[in-house]
């Protein structure tokens, strides 16, 4: 619970703040899509199609129950993509040069990547102007963060110079296990003002409400979730 759950409750609350939003489900498990209330299983049109050039971006994009809210979903045919995108010659920028063509629709396009360092992925960071990176206050979180900073280095090489870290989140944190302290504390003294204020906590109703298909908000407005997603928006939303 790091990376879809932050993709999901924070495009719903800048949505709900009134900001023109467009989550974009580019991961197979294509989690972020049922956990908006889609059936992944039925969808009409995906990601996919607009990858592989048989849709138009604006083909794809679906609206939600949430108003200034869009979604481009995801289902499992997006395990093709990958392997068909490895052959064109632009495979880089592909999600990129999509995009553009919609960008100035929306205030924000907030994208939720595979949880590895693949082509997809790539093409969301040249894609992206900032990064946000959820890590678990876990044992290995740091060592995982350290890798993907140097990936991130060699993005902006050659590929996407705009690219920038928004910031690191500490997710599922529990105030009680002495290791989850000390791995705040670690990505603090390192990285310093790149850490976002706010720390998601450990929390059965924010674990819950995908299997309901809702966000946070829509699910318990009332949790420590909903206020930590609120409070996280609150800083991306001054970067």
């Amino acid at each position: 619970m790091g990376k879809t759950t932050t993709a999901i409750n924070l495009s719903a609350c800048i949505a709900i703040a009134e900001k023109s939003t467009l989550l974009v489900d580019l991961d197979p498990q294509s989690n972020a899509t049922s956990g908006m209330g889609i059936d992944k299983r039925n969808l009409a049109v995906s990601v996919y199609d607009m990858l592989s050039d048989s849709k138009s971006v604006e083909e794809v994009v679906l609206k939600t129950n949430i108003k200034y809210l869009d979604i481009i979903p995801a289902n499992i045919n997006l395990v093709a993509a990958e392997l068909e995108m490895v052959e064109r010659n632009n495979r880089e920028t592909i999600l990129r040069d999509k995009l553009a063509t919609i960008r100035d629709y929306y205030d924000y396009i907030v994208i939720d990547c595979p949880p590895s360092l693949g082509l997809l992925t790539l093409n969301a960071l040249v894609a992206a102007d900032h990064l946000l990176i959820p890590i678990q206050a876990e044992y290995y979180a740091l060592e995982g963060l350290s890798q993907l900073i140097n990936t991130i280095g060699l993005v902006q090489q050659s590929l996407n110079q705009k690219l920038t870290i928004g910031g690191i989140l500490i997710t599922m944190f529990d105030p009680r296990l002495n290791l989850a302290r000390q791995v705040m504390e670690e990505t603090r003294n390192h990285f310093k003002d790149k850490v976002f204020t706010t720390i998601i906590n450990r929390n059965v109703r924010l674990g819950e409400a995908p299997s309901f298909g809702k966000p946070i908000i829509l699910y318990d407005i009332g949790s420590t979730g909903a206020e930590n997603y609120i409070s996280l928006t609150e800083e991306v939303l001054r970067i």
